[in-house]
């Protein structure tokens, strides 16, 4: 399992949103550079990076701050208004790992087959839920298509990752769905990463007790940021999960 810290990027700077809602923002990294480099000294193998202007414009909007983040020398997995195969490309040679397509996938099934094919190990879906429901455009939009059936359009194809968020805790402190990620996860063979919620440790430790269902991540974003727990200290759990496993 990995640890995914989180930087959402809003005019260069990281910040946090209550439910997705834009209107409930904080600001919490001035500095995404810095606060990448913190997680980096931590131990932090990768950083979860969202561009959430992009995702609102439809294209890649903070070049720069990514840019950054890359510089630590962190894997660095993208999404935010990425949609079509040249905007991945640039961002694959800007020197991100992986992208994540979360509207595209949902709007343009064709681009992520055909992604997930040309970039190997490298493309990731977004599954960003409410309600069990997919959102798209930056959870502008809600859909009716069910999380599980998006999930199961791309099985066959590559995809490496599927980041589940639960928008109704996203950012909301409020324990992560772990019971829903297990569920996904032992439904579908593409490894599930969790995301939405995060408070504490005991997130952390009920996530690692689940893995085995198929969950590869955690990503943590306002609990580390307002310091709920220490880096370090969730890493240890997960670096003692995966220890026991092997």
């Amino acid at each position: 399992m990995n640890i995914y810290p989180a930087i959402d990027l809003k005019n260069g700077r990281g910040v946090r949103l209550l439910h997705g809602d834009f209107r409930k923002m904080t600001i919490y990294a001035p500095d995404v550079g810095a606060k990448a480099a913190e997680f980096v000294m931590a131990g932090c193998k990768w950083i979860h990076v969202v561009d959430l202007d992009g995702a609102l414009q439809g294209k890649p909007v903070n070049i720069s701050a990514v840019g950054h983040i890359v510089k630590t020398g962190a894997k660095v997995q993208l999404g935010g208004g990425i949609r079509d195969l040249k905007m991945i490309e640039d961002w694959l040679s800007f020197g991100v790992d992986r992208i994540i397509l979360g509207t595209a996938a949902l709007k343009n099934p064709d681009l992520l087959r055909q992604a997930a094919r040309l970039f190997e190990g490298r493309i990731a879906v977004s599954a960003d839920a409410k309600e069990g429901m997919i959102a798209a455009e930056g959870w502008a939009e809600l859909s009716t298509v069910p999380v599980i059936e998006l999930v199961k359009r791309f099985e066959d194809c590559g995809v490496v990752a599927v980041i589940f968020t639960d928008i109704g805790r996203d950012g909301a402190l409020t324990g992560i769905n772990a019971s829903a990620t297990a569920d996904l996860a032992s439904k579908t063979d593409i490894p599930i990463i969790a995301s939405g919620g995060v408070k504490d440790l005991e997130d952390i430790k009920a996530c690692s007790k689940l893995a085995h269902f198929g969950i590869e991540g955690i990503i943590t974003g306002r609990a580390l940021y307002d310091g709920n727990f220490a880096l370090e200290d969730a890493l240890k759990i997960v670096e003692n999960y995966n220890v026991n496993v092997d």
